[in-house]
């Protein structure tokens, strides 16, 4: 296997890629997907099965290590635990994740242990149903919560709850989802609105850094690390038996360690979730690229990897929604 290392221009290492599986998604989040959105692609138009293992097979070979499996829902693909066991079984995977809201894990989840999956990240916006139910747009929160149970019990380690805190709508809900987590021994992730799409620009915004310091004076929290290739700066509590993180890509952005690329149902690299720059593989793949060719196009894109993010300066840049763009 090649050693090559996969470096940007700015001399970061791209070590992580985020694969989304589906565009599609069985709830209507309201800082993702318009309640109305139908425009979704057709089937045909999603990367096959082969070709998502032929893509990670040569990240990989360029020392990309760490792959997240994500949506729209990735548990609305067909036979989603049977990609992941390619996938898993692969030279220089080393670690293999998934982003889910869960209405479905209770049914995958002992199958999704087996294929190699070992640390999951799960939506959870609000323990209060009705409230809810008006973010995600469904009355589901008992089948997130089995999921949940399901996910503990099969021993997926560790288990990231992750909250987009909302101003005025469930940030009042912060010490309830925290006394959640450490009850279950969840790692929670609160995650500020970004502007994408119509959604996401209209979305209440919350500034973390004030809600960081009160838990962190609350709980005596101290500077700490989780598993995992994400943009989340971790507190702990002083015997490490609760974790919380802050992504904050507004407030305190973190784009000098940004270290991941993603990849969109339909074979769309993007670099930057603020950026409209992108290589589509799939046209490649499919014009019968050799494995050479398609890593000298990856390394191509790599080069279009600005070095931040303009949501401030450009609130309105970006119009495709995040389930366009894959979690």
């Amino acid at each position: 296997m090649s050693t090559t290392i996969l470096q940007d221009r700015f001399g970061r290492r791209i070590e992580y890629l985020r694969l989304s599986v589906t565009d599609r998604c069985d709830l209507r989040c309201t800082y993702c997907l318009p309640k109305d959105f139908k425009d979704f692609l057709e089937p045909d138009a999603w990367l096959t099965f082969d070709e998502v293992a032929r893509v990670v097979a040569v990240f990989a070979r360029l020392g990309v290590n760490k792959f997240r499996l994500t949506g729209g829902e990735p548990l609305t693909r067909r036979n989603l635990p049977g990609l992941a066991a390619r996938l898993s079984a692969l030279p220089g995977v080393k670690d293999l994740s998934l982003s889910t809201n869960a209405t479905r894990l209770a049914k995958h989840a002992h199958d999704l242990k087996d294929a190699g999956i070992r640390r999951l990240n799960v939506s959870l916006d609000s323990l209060k149903p009705e409230r809810f139910a008006g973010i995600v747009g469904r009355d589901c929160l008992d089948d997130v919560l089995a999921g949940l149970m399901a996910a503990k019990l099969e021993g997926f380690a560790p288990i990231k709850i992750n909250m987009v805190v909302l101003k005025g709508t469930n940030d009042d809900e912060i010490d309830d989802i925290v006394a959640f987590c450490m009850e279950h021994g969840f790692v929670l992730r609160l995650i500020e609105t970004m502007p994408l799409g119509s959604t996401g620009g209209k979305a209440e915004y919350l500034d973390l850094r004030p809600i960081r310091q009160r838990l962190q004076q609350r709980f005596g929290l101290l500077d700490g690390l989780v598993e995992g290739g994400g943009p989340a700066r971790y507190l702990q509590t002083p015997d490490r038996r609760f974790s919380v993180g802050f992504i904050t890509p507004i407030s305190q952005h973190f784009c000098e360690t940004c270290n991941r690329v993603r990849l969109s149902a339909d074979g769309i690299l993007y670099m930057c979730l603020g950026q409209n720059d992108s290589m589509n593989l799939r046209d490649v793949l499919r014009r019968g690229a050799t494995d050479a060719d398609l890593e000298n196009v990856i390394r191509e894109a790599i080069e279009l990897k600005p070095l931040k993010h303009d949501f401030r300066e450009q609130p309105t840049k970006i119009v495709r929604f995040m389930s366009q763009t894959g979690g």
